[in-house]
């Protein structure tokens, strides 16, 4: 047995990828429990408490440099009792003591985050990354140890304890979940015009580095522009996907995209592939391609969702987390390329010219390797060269798929293979859209299977649980998870995927009514039954994913535009009206609140009614008609046959049947509806038209 495994703590009994990796220090590491906490009061020592995961860089290194260290680890074991948390399977405490950290870290804060905790779990002190030694201006964890075991055990430690309270009680009395007015249409050129100053005109995406590849902000640029044809929101929706889709975080072999790149170009990624990132970005691509029609952002849609399928998705249907940086102990080890190894798959003159293209060089972009990017587009590359575009296409794709065939015989990068609610959510729904707007059925039935998953897995007794992985079902969902599946859900109902998924979705709204929301107000992240949560918040604001405000605010109008329930449209406003301090203050921040904004206020917001006589006749055709159109804040009721269960969740639905024996088309806005249309061109025409 190597030195690594000689010894064994808590974490070996855990599911979670990120924890088990830590399952071997010596470290004498707990999970999040009650059996920390009793032991943190019984022999009165302050909480180490360590958070990332599984696919994290840095967490890695401090594992590799300090927790792996048995010095160290004695040290940390007779300081404090040590916890170690995976945020993704525990988000609302990370989002939790992240938000103390910055507080006392004046803003800055990352993974790993390790905060010192008391024993009541309230927090003193925060750090990100700590070298084993001081270094650099960073204290290392010995001599944090060491000042810490001087705090505690002298004459500070009242004092430190009673300031880690009353932060504590700061951050409590700061709690926003109410507002009194909405915001103002005006807010959102507002909003545009601070988006446009902060702008990259070159590469895209927002000034400086790292640069993020944040999906559902060009959706909002995109929304924005085809309400009120800004053309500046345009280019930069345009500058940014086609330069992100250039550049190196964006795996031109395999598709997918990293989490984000090192520079201002889009060039060096940070090599971990995230689900809720592709998620994102990949319904990003799809939307620019309803209203641009540019075939590029099809294509690089597909090939993301060709990336799930491939490598991300579990065989009983759910989708899997996330991708590692590192392989064979190098980061971007498995994606990057030397000119020899190109020339050996390739031969000479198709290597030469695919490394000319993709600007791979003997020196290299990355350690002495190359990442693949492109310097121009195909076309300009295709006529310097004086070759037909669309046969060098043709042989750059035969070429990628060679290298893609060399490169899977690498030693692959980690998988975090744990099956995320929230997450799948953000998956099935960009699954289903592009499914149904591509006629792609296998990302319709891969979008149900994985719907079918969770259902199976992650609900039970009326309770929609986190994280599954091996068999095991862990932690109550939180506003994220049913926020975002709700959202899949309605859309799989939609799309003419069964009615059962509308009903599954009410409930879950009626869930978040019950035990999340604040009277008159917003919505709470948990549920408030954990005691060990110290303080319930309320989050608004956009980060990797959006809030889960935001998107169960999206849930809502579209409920109540299917269902024209009142109800729905107050919840809705609520949440609005909270959030409306935040975009005053800094609007970009809250894009996704925007989109919604947007969708309030636009009072053609079409409801489709698709009733359909008893040979289901047009249900296919109807449905790619409208779905292959840029309408992003339709909704559309699916009435088969005898749906009882429809009818009874629809009011609309049971009163718009087809007439005569014609499968029939209903357009409604704010609870009336146009003439009804038997003629499949009357149809076609009349969805065209609500695009201008």
């Amino acid at each position: 047995m190597t030195e690594r495994y000689t010894y064994t703590n808590r974490l070996i009994h855990q599911k979670s990828p990120y924890l088990l990796q830590h399952a071997h220090n010596p470290v004498d590491w707990y999970p999040w429990s009650d059996e920390a906490f009793r032991a943190a009061r019984d022999q009165d020592k302050p909480i180490f408490l360590s958070i990332g995961y599984a696919t994290c860089h840095w967490c890695h290194v401090m594992e590799r440099e300090s927790f792996e260290n048995p010095q160290l680890a004695q040290l940390m074991n007779d300081t404090f009792i040590n916890i170690k948390v995976d945020r993704e399977e525990l988000p609302e405490v990370d989002s939790l003591y992240m938000e103390f950290a910055q507080g006392m870290m004046s803003g800055a804060a990352g993974w790993p985050l390790n905060v010192v905790l008391t024993p009541e779990l309230q927090p003193f002190f925060a750090a990100t990354y700590l070298p084993p030694n001081s270094k650099h201006g960073l204290i290392g964890l010995k001599e944090l140890i060491s000042r810490i075991v001087d705090v505690w055990t002298g004459e500070e430690r009242e004092s430190v304890v009673a300031q880690a309270a009353q932060v504590v009680e700061v951050f409590a009395e700061n709690v926003h979940v109410q507002g009194d007015e909405l915001p103002i249409k005006e807010q959102l050129e507002e909003v545009c015009d601070l988006l446009f100053k902060m702008a990259d005109p070159v590469y895209g995406g927002m000034r400086g580095m790292p640069k993020f590849p944040i999906g559902y902000q060009y959706n909002f640029l995109l929304h924005y522009f085809y309400k009120h044809d800004d053309s500046r929101a345009l280019f930069l929706v345009e500058r940014s996907l086609d330069m992100m889709h250039r550049g190196g975080i964006y795996d031109h072999l395999g598709g997918g995209f990293s989490r984000y790149s090192v520079d201002e170009q889009w060039l060096i990624p940070h090599f971990e592939k995230m689900l809720y990132d592709n998620a994102l970005l990949s319904h990003a691509y799809l939307e620019a391609w309803l209203a641009l029609k540019n075939p590029l952002y099809k294509e690089v849609c597909q090939e993301i969702l060709d990336y799930v399928l491939r490598e991300m998705t579990h065989p009983e249907g759910g989708f899997y987390s996330a991708q590692d940086a590192e392989s064979e102990g190098h980061e971007g080890l498995f994606y990057t390329w030397t000119i020899k190894e190109i020339r050996d798959v390739l031969g000479a003159e198709t290597g030469n010219l695919f490394c000319q293209y993709y600007g791979v060089t003997e020196l290299g972009n990355f350690e002495g390797r190359n990442v693949l990017h492109t310097i121009m587009r195909l076309e300009e590359f295709a006529k310097q060269k004086k070759m037909d575009p669309v046969e060098l296409s043709k042989k750059f794709k035969d070429a990628r798929a060679e290298l893609l065939k060399v490169r899977e015989k690498r030693v692959h990068p980690f998988k975090d293979d744990k099956v995320l609610s929230s997450w799948n959510g953000l998956m099935i729904f960009s699954m289903a859209e592009a499914g149904r707007a591509l006629n792609e059925d296998r990302y319709i039935e891969a979008a149900v299977k994985a719907a079918h998953f969770i259902h199976s897995n992650l609900w039970n007794e009326g309770r929609l649980y986190r994280r599954w992985r091996d068999g095991e079902a862990l932690h109550h969902a939180g506003l994220d998870e049913y926020a975002f599946l709700i959202r899949a859900l309605i859309t799989l109902s939609e799309i003419g995927c069964g009615t059962e998924w509308l009903q599954w979705a009410i409930e879950m709204t009626q869930i978040l009514r019950d035990k999340f929301k604040v009277e008159n107000g917003a919505f709470y992240q948990t549920d408030g039954e954990d005691p060990n949560i110290i303080l319930r918040k309320s989050q608004f604001s956009d980060g990797a994913e959006p809030s889960g405000n935001a998107i169960h605010c999206e849930n809502l109008l579209r409920l109540y535009q299917l269902t024209f329930s009142v109800d729905y449209l107050e919840e809705a406003t609520d949440i609005l009206k909270a959030v409306k301090k935040y975009i005053d203050s800094y609007g970009p921040g809250y894009c996704y609140h925007l989109m919604n904004l947007n969708r309030y206020y636009d009072k053609r917001s079409p409801t489709f009614v698709v009733a359909l006589n008893e040979k289901e006749q047009h249900f296919h055709a109807l449905l790619e008609m409208m779905y292959n159109e840029f309408l992003p804040h339709k909704a559309v009721i699916c009435r088969h046959p005898k749906d009882d269960t429809l009818f009874e969740l629809l009011t609309l639905a049971k009163e718009q049947g087809p007439m005569g024996k014609n499968t029939t088309l209903y357009i409604c806005h704010e609870g009336a509806c146009q003439k009804p249309l038997t003629d499949i061109q009357e149809m076609s025409e009349a969805v065209r038209k609500l695009k201008n």
